[in-house]
């Protein structure tokens, strides 16, 4: 019981820390993600690239996670806020913070192309790694099959975050390792196709330093992830509303409501002692928190 109290009051992360880390962790990712299928031959050998990118994403989850959730990707964001796990603002701001810290990322790897003598056009570098389709994809995969490809891989991307961070029965100790798996999964496919990387911030930053084709382009890789993660969201939300016993309405308030209410008010310490002394209390048959939730919406470290 003490371990619970200590939770519930425990200060929320703020919102320059939530925004940090949802920066840095995006950064990370794509860093390793640009470095190695530069520096490798994702088309033709996908293992390294999707490996390193995925074990990227865990190791961002594990190690930020706790401060703003561990989205580092807006597909996983808009899911989120689909699902009823995040407002309005806090979605729009995670996103930008994912955009910002992706395109530095991508720019300290264009900065270590321009000083490898044997990579004479960095733009052609970044542009052989780039998303594309049709003449711009190693398979020449056609609009038609991105999109699809994207849709699908993106939301079942998003129903693996969220069913490993949700729920009273998640660990969420082995959630990173669920969606950063996922990741190297996805991208296996993804890179053959046409470096797909169901991530909009990273399709947008590598954009920024490939070749003009590549924003061009650059509007299905917002538009084919994002449907996937609205998909996934209204499913799991569908999903929640068909489990929910009949004292649902009886819950306590999530540890994403508690951040996010938080947000929408402009800073966490904005949130009344009132309302930390409510959530210690919990109702009446009814566990105090949701490990999965708490651990992943900052209340534990």
């Amino acid at each position: 019981m003490t371990s619970s109290v200590q939770a519930a009051t425990d200060p929320q992360p703020g919102l320059l820390a939530r925004l940090s880390a949802e920066a840095l962790g995006s950064l990370f990712v794509v860093l390793v993600a640009v470095g190695v299928s530069i520096f490798s031959n994702p088309s033709g050998a996908p293992l390294p690239a999707a490996l390193a990118t995925g074990l990227a994403v865990t190791a961002s989850m594990v190690a930020f996670g706790y401060i703003s959730g561990g989205h580092f990707n807006p597909v996983i964001t808009l899911g989120n806020l689909i699902a009823g796990r995040i407002r309005a603002v806090a979605a729009v701001a995670y996103i930008a913070a994912q955009i910002i810290g992706s395109v530095i990322g991508a720019a300290l790897a264009y900065i270590v192309v321009t000083m490898v003598p044997v990579l004479t056009d960095a733009r052609a570098a970044f542009g052989s790694t780039a998303a594309g389709y049709g003449e711009h994809a190693a398979a020449q995969t056609q609009l038609a099959g991105v999109l699809l490809v994207e849709v699908v891989g993106s939301a079942l991307l998003v129903a693996v975050f969220l069913g490993a961070t949700a729920g009273r029965r998640a660990l969420p100790s082995l959630a990173p390792f669920a969606v950063g798996l996922s990741v190297a999964v996805l991208l296996q496919l993804g890179q053959v196709l046409g470096n797909l990387p169901f991530n909009p911030a990273r399709a947008t930053a590598q954009a920024f330093f490939s070749p003009s084709w590549a924003l061009d382009g650059l509007w299905l890789f917002w538009v084919a992830p994002l449907m996937g993660a609205a998909l996934a969201g209204l499913a799991f939300r569908g999903f929640q509303g068909l489990s929910a016993g009949p004292d649902a309405a009886a819950e306590p308030q999530s540890g994403s409501d508690a951040i996010n209410d938080d947000f929408d008010a402009g800073t966490a310490e904005e949130a009344s002692d009132s309302e930390t002394e409510a959530a210690v209390q919990p109702l009446p048959g009814k566990p105090a928190h949701d490990d999965a939730r708490d651990f992943f919406d900052g209340k534990k470290g």
